[in-house]
């Protein structure tokens, strides 16, 4: 006799929140978002959550993985219209260029990368530690900034030493001529 009085109680409360869940899917909700391209190959759908869902051009992939840049987004495979929100080259060169490097952090949706202290091969004294921000849609020079961070080891404690400019400019380089290459790889299998 008591369990009953408990389900019934509950009853009303769980068919309350189910009511409420159900209420938060409407497919007739156009809330906008595009699809996640973590592997910044291209998405495809220009935000419209229906196609993905009913079977439209990215249907039967897994974030948008194999089916390339989507040409209708300005025609070029330029990457910009991946739901990352930063140039989906850059954003794969700067992670294929410090690789090498112990990922910390990596946010595709703000286009901000953070190794973690990187100690070279053969040297004990000094390691290592970038930060990349991607700050555009574009394939553009200015559309990278790194940050690399160097410490030495004196007196048994880390202190900040300099880091050459050219070190900088390398790997920009790096980064830039990767996402390059990238786009012309994407270009010529579409």
């Amino acid at each position: 006799m008591r369990l009953i009085s408990i389900s019934a109680r509950l009853l009303p409360a769980a068919l309350l929140a189910v009511l409420a869940v159900a209420g938060c899917s409407s497919p007739d909700v156009k809330a906008n978002p595009t699809p996640v391209d973590f592997m910044g190959l291209g998405s495809g759908s220009n935000g419209d959550i229906s196609v993905n869902r009913y079977g439209g051009n990215d249907s039967g992939t897994i974030f948008g993985i194999g089916k390339g840049a989507n040409k209708d987004e300005g025609g070029t495979g330029g990457g910009g219209g991946s739901g990352i929100g930063v140039n989906a080259f850059l954003w794969r060169g700067a992670l294929d260029t410090i690789a090498f490097m112990p990922l910390a952090s990596a946010d595709p949706f703000g286009g901000v990368l953070i190794t973690d202290w990187y100690t070279p091969p053969g040297t004990s004294g000094e390691r290592f530690k970038a930060t990349v921000y991607i700050l555009s849609k574009d394939l553009r020079s200015d559309g990278l900034r790194v940050n690399i961070y160097r410490q030495v080891l004196q007196n048994g404690q880390w202190t900040d030493a300099a880091v050459s400019e050219s070190t900088v400019g390398d790997i920009e380089n790096k980064v830039l001529a990767r996402a390059r290459h990238l786009r012309e790889q994407m270009q010529a299998a579409g």
